[in-house]
């Protein structure tokens, strides 16, 4: 056995004083839809509802001596440092971005409470974490990265290892998240070439492909943060040396719109809540296909932090990526009777679900934003024929992310 593997071990053992080991079970939705023996690895069930907490037990295991912990997050790392600062009496200090929305802030700090300080700083993550290595530096505390740190690896290797228990083996293919590369590199670390790998990024996030292809990690130009608990823009530098032979061909980037579609089938169908990166191996089993037909999968549903404040969102972005929503711009008649002639042009199963118009003065045409959503996306095309035939000017503005965020 690797001295990573008996590392790995006794993170997970030490663990079990913390927290039982998260569940492991077999889905027979997911089963019969990829002709897979699929199981989810349950880390959304943890105590702070991510994998997260693990690394960061197993690096303040490592430190006894250490007094002050400091942290930057937006996220699930903040409640996983908060949650081990109270169980190991340590005093925290976590920085987070000015815009983290409250439901977070206030869930870090009911995990940690008397024993964290938690300091909004910038705007974004960066801001917050330059001020976070910046204070450490000052202060002589220690800094809890939460990737790019061998014994927080270590911790996420806990994964695996419960897999192997609860599996009584390898499984013979794993579906791994990615952001910073922490898990992934702990489970390929664990369990070695003894299972295939597909390694999951979100699209606008793929910072592992980005360094595979360059061969050393890169910092991406843009990051979409949506799928906000794998949004990375760098992969760190430790996860990446264990990474960096996995080849691109085990990797995949999944559309964060798709992703909402997987999130809202998994919530009505199974009653599994998880937040957009959480849902990213499971959406990903539509794409492997017959790479994994007839065999026994693991997908590790990495987080359930969803603020469902951001449900109509989640929504709005399956229903326009499945093509039963969309948006554009009319130009319309004006006069009497032209809204009325425009409403017959409509099919049985279209419906109006947003329209401005306000009507200009010394003109002869006005430009309505209209939201159409349907029950079938041919019903588009039709309705789209109709459109032309009868002579209306429009742009279909669904796909133009300036205007859509701006107008939508």
């Amino acid at each position: 056995m690797s001295d990573f593997a008996d590392k790995a071990r006794a993170a997970e053992a030490a663990l079990r004083d913390v927290f039982p080991p998260t569940p492991l079970q077999r889905n027979a939705y997911l089963s019969e839809k990829t002709g897979a023996d699929v199981w989810l690895k349950r880390e959304d069930l943890a105590p702070v509802r991510s994998y997260k907490l693990r690394g960061a037990f197993n690096a303040m295991r490592k430190r006894p001596e250490a007094e002050l912990i400091v942290a930057a997050s937006a996220g699930n790392h903040a409640q996983g440092v908060a949650y081990m600062c109270a169980q190991f009496g340590k005093r925290g200090v976590i920085f987070m971005p000015v815009t983290t929305p409250q439901q977070k802030i206030q869930k870090t700090r009911a995990f940690g409470g008397d024993a964290i300080e938690i300091r909004l700083t910038g705007d974004y993550f960066d801001d917050c974490l330059h001020a976070a290595q910046s204070y450490c530096a000052e202060e002589g505390g220690v800094f809890l990265s939460p990737f790019d740190n061998p014994d927080v690896i270590e911790g996420q290797a806990s994964v695996a290892v419960e897999i192997e228990a609860q599996l009584g083996g390898a499984p013979d293919h794993m579906v791994i998240p990615v952001g910073g590369g922490g898990l992934a590199s702990g489970c390929l670390g664990y369990f070695g070439t003894a299972c295939q790998y597909s390694l999951v990024e979100p699209a606008g996030g793929a910072s592992l492909r980005a360094a595979l292809a360059a061969g050393h990690p890169v910092t991406l130009p843009k990051v979409d943060t949506f799928a906000d608990g794998a949004a990375v823009a760098r992969i760190g530098a430790a996860p990446f040396e264990i990474l960096k032979d996995v080849g691109l061909a085990s990797t995949l980037t999944v559309d964060e719109d798709r992703l909402c579609i997987t999130m809202l089938d998994l919530l009505n169908v199974e009653g599994i809540v998880l937040e957009p990166a959480g849902a990213l191996s499971i959406d990903a089993l539509g794409d492997l296909g017959q790479v994994i037909r007839g065999k026994r999968v693991v997908c590790v549903t990495s987080g359930g932090n969803f603020d469902f404040e951001r449900l109509p969102e989640v929504k709005e972005r399956a229903q326009r990526y499945a093509g039963l929503k969309k948006y554009f711009i009319l130009r319309l008649p004006q006069r009497p009777g032209a809204l009325k002639t425009f409403l017959e042009l409509l099919g049985p199963d279209d419906d109006i679900a947003r329209f401005e118009y306000l009507k200009k003065s010394a003109r002869n045409f006005g430009s309505v934003l209209i939201g159409i959503e349907t029950s079938d996306p041919n019903n588009f095309e039709r309705f789209f024929a109709r459109l032309d035939a009868n002579g209306y000017l429009y742009e279909d503005i669904t796909r133009n992310e300036v205007l859509s965020q701006f107008l939508v």
